[in-house]
């Protein structure tokens, strides 16, 4: 956020609506609403004191009444003929909070660039008086970005692996290949299941639950298959099932892991009925130039077998990208140290419990069920990561404007044609709605983070 973005933000929520009582209420029971505004770090907060005379205020009150007297409708009243004290009794809430708004954001803005800071999050207003006649008081608290040095930030490694592809990686891409286009095969002989075999199978399991749960549906499932000694395949089934034969009756117990990738699942115990229907293998098809030409309408193995290398080659790029920033990241971090605001901790926080959440929704677990998490506990867990990628960026701040790091518009254009088309949103409407509520200069600044992070890492040397 820019000096000037965060200061307007900060002006603007510091009006009326953060104290909605009257007059000299904020001793008491006008602190509810900021009883739930997170606590802020003491190392990086300042406060504004304004104290505005009272006939400032007087003729404050006086332009909005007469405004309010103009166009009130009012039954009984012709319009412009209401009594004063008709306006100002029925409109009092609107009237004062128009009040403060016309008198506190171009003050407000001014004490704090006086002070040279730029505020960040939400300012939380600790007292707030005003009343017709008397002079207006407030006290507003907000966090900032303290400055802080990163000075022989260039001298910090860490291990970057090379990003060349292996054989082995190679050929287990190629494997995978295979084993997508594979069929399967009934088996005719009469023998028992072993490794490597596919039971196809019928099932009923029932959900144990806890006393005073509520009871779960049965887990159900016709012409299942399942490999036996999969790595995917839960050891209980491998251990039922080996050794069975195609028409068997089986009992199994199963006991789910707690982060078991289906919520319902979770955690849980389900007693299975398996019924054997048949036993199958897998057939692998053949690598060469019909296979080729089938899996993507290559010209020749060779052709895909290129693809596979570019393929394999890109997505190692980004992987080994991606950790070695994170450790990178941490390694600044450890080295300069420097207090983090807690309404950009919170807000990370957020934003990592929402890409939680829609993971989950897309898992399959309910809105109900979601309901029932501990969101306290949640936060908690997420904080020293919302942390650390908060001073991270931060540092890239500092470092992009030391190395005078830019994006140009162009690079913003794209992103934003990016987003459109993700969105399915027209560009333009798109275009227009972002630079109103700010969302170019967010977009220019994840840019700019992205670019430094990115020089940084192609700066580290490849570890031998």
């Amino acid at each position: 956020m820019s000096t000037t973005e965060a200061t307007d933000n900060t002006a603007e929520n510091v009006s009326a609506h953060d104290h909605d009582h009257e007059g000299h209420d904020h001793n008491h029971e006008g602190h509810e609403h900021h009883h739930h505004a997170p606590a802020l770090n003491p190392e990086c907060t300042r406060e504004v004191i304004l104290d505005i005379p009272a006939a400032e205020v007087s003729k404050a009150y006086k332009s909005v009444s007469a405004n309010y007297r103009k166009y009130a409708r009012i039954p009984g009243f012709r319009p412009g003929k209401v009594p004063d004290s008709v306006v100002t009794k029925r409109f009092a809430a609107e009237i004062r909070k128009d009040v403060i708004d016309h008198l506190l954001p171009e003050r407000f803005n001014k004490a704090v660039r006086e002070l040279g800071v730029a505020p960040v999050g939400q300012p939380q207003v600790a007292e707030l008086t005003v009343e017709d006649g008397a002079p207006l008081h407030v006290k507003a608290l907000f966090e900032y970005v303290p400055d802080f040095s990163v000075e022989g930030y260039e001298s910090i490694k860490v291990d970057k692996p090379t990003e060349s592809v292996t054989d082995e990686e190679y050929q287990a891409e190629l494997t995978q290949l295979r084993e997508s286009r594979a069929t399967i095969e009934p088996v005719e002989e009469d023998r028992p299941l072993v490794d490597g075999d596919w039971a196809q199978i019928t099932y009923t399991g029932d959900v144990q639950t806890a006393e005073g749960e509520e009871a779960a549906p049965p887990v159900t499932g016709e012409d299942a298959l399942v490999e036996i000694g999969g790595k995917t395949t839960l050891p209980a089934f491998n251990e039922a099932l080996r050794g069975s034969k195609a028409g068997q009756e089986l009992k199994v117990e199963v006991l789910y892991p707690a982060d078991y990738q289906e919520p319902k699942l979770a955690g849980k115990t389900v007693a299975y009925t398996v019924t054997v229907k048949a036993i199958k293998n897998r057939i692998m098809p053949v690598l060469d130039d019909d296979f080729a030409k089938e899996i993507g309408n290559f010209e020749n193995l060779a052709a895909l077998e290129t693809r596979v290398r570019d393929y394999l080659t890109s997505r190692k790029s980004a992987s080994i990208e991606d950790d070695t920033r994170n450790r990178l990241f941490a390694a600044l971090a450890e080295k300069f140290s420097f207090p983090v605001p807690e309404s950009l901790i919170q807000q990370q926080v957020d934003t990592r419990l929402e890409r939680g959440l829609r993971a989950l929704a897309q898992q399959g677990m309910t809105e109900d069920q979601m309901k029932r998490l501990d969101f306290n506990r949640l936060r908690a867990a997420q904080r020293d990561g919302a942390t650390a990628e908060v001073k991270g960026a931060l540092i890239l701040d500092k470092i992009a404007a030391i190395e005078n790091i830019t994006v140009s518009d162009e690079e913003i254009d794209r992103e934003v044609q990016m987003a459109a088309l993700q969105s399915r949103e027209p560009v333009e409407e798109l275009h227009k709605r972002l630079t109103e509520d700010g969302g170019m200069a967010r977009i220019r600044e994840s840019l700019v983070r992205e670019k430094t992070a990115h020089q940084l890492y192609e700066r580290l040397p490849v570890t031998v």
